[in-house]
């Protein structure tokens, strides 16, 4: 197995001791032996973003390698027509897709555009990991982009940093990441009426010991404790801080690619898909362990 760096900034050194974001080559995810595993966890842990190329999994494999990493979301069945749970062959593995069948999506998110966030922050206890696969690819928009959040809370000024010391976020369960409204969510127009869990501002990664800026999205984000102004403005602060352009990770996706991130330091976006273009990945969304 090799590793190779892709985020080292243009001084060639990263924020701490490593740097953001690597290629994995010479592995076989469908037929990993358990020192393999080990060391692919180890590199997760230590860059927040791996990147495969070349591979061949379907959804079981796919599956069979993602519970490695820990027990993993179910695909919401309550939300599904008969017709289509009928159409599932896996529970553990969602369809993010623009692909519609019979004017029908068979998957989320659609065509538009995912602005930075990460996953499920607006839960109590989110997901350490998120894995996808890359099947039908268009010839252009889809591209996934990744910040590093260490590297974001280590360009804070000082002020700006010992401000947030304390200070925590109230992330909004109410809409996607392309921001639609969720079924059995209700609108409102003041981000102090959102629901959603609260997280400090700086979050230390419970497996690394790592301090990471934690924002998780900059729609209807509120920092309980404030005015809303004050909240506005500060977010707005943070936020212009929270992507450095030395770390970011860049994903165009090819067929066979699969892409593991660490939601504790990572935040990712997408870019739109021309309604045209057909779009295919596989998500697991791995869970954190319980004791």
């Amino acid at each position: 197995m090799n590793v190779v760096p892709i985020c080292k900034g243009s001084n060639g050194k990263a924020f701490g001791s490593e740097s953001f974001g690597a290629d994995i080559t010479g592995v076989d995810l469908a037929n990993l032996t358990g020192d393999s595993f080990e060391a692919i966890y180890r590199a997760w842990l230590t860059f927040g973003v791996l990147r495969f190329k070349g591979q061949t999994l379907n959804n079981d494999s796919l599956q069979t390698f993602s519970q490695r990493f820990g027990p993993l979301e179910q695909i919401p069945v309550g939300r599904m027509s008969e017709e289509q749970k009928a159409r599932l062959d896996n529970l553990f593995v969602t369809p993010i897709s623009n692909i519609k069948v019979d004017g029908k999506p068979i998957g989320g998110l659609g065509d538009a555009e995912a602005t930075w966030h990460s996953d499920m922050t607006y839960v109590e206890v989110p997901p350490p990991a998120s894995i996808l696969l890359g099947v039908e690819i268009p010839e252009n928009g889809g591209d996934t982009f990744f910040a590093d959040q260490r590297a974001a809370l280590a360009s804070l000024p000082e002020d700006l940093r010992q401000r947030i010391e304390g200070l925590s976020i109230k992330h909004n369960a109410a809409h996607d990441s392309v921001g639609n409204l969720r079924p059995g969510f209700e609108a409102f127009d003041d981000p102090r009426d959102a629901p959603g869990a609260v997280h400090p501002i700086i979050r230390k990664h419970n497996e690394t010991g790592d301090a990471c800026l934690y924002l998780g999205r900059r729609e209807w984000a509120y920092i309980p404790g404030l005015s809303l102004e004050e909240s506005e403005a500060l977010l707005d602060d943070l936020w212009s801080y929270a992507v450095p352009a030395d770390y970011v990770v860049e994903q165009n996706w090819t067929p066979g690619d699969v892409i593991i991130w660490d939601n504790r330091r990572c935040l990712h976006k997408r870019t739109s898909i021309h309604p045209s273009q057909r779009r295919l990945l596989l998500r697991c969304q791995v869970l954190a362990r319980t004791a």
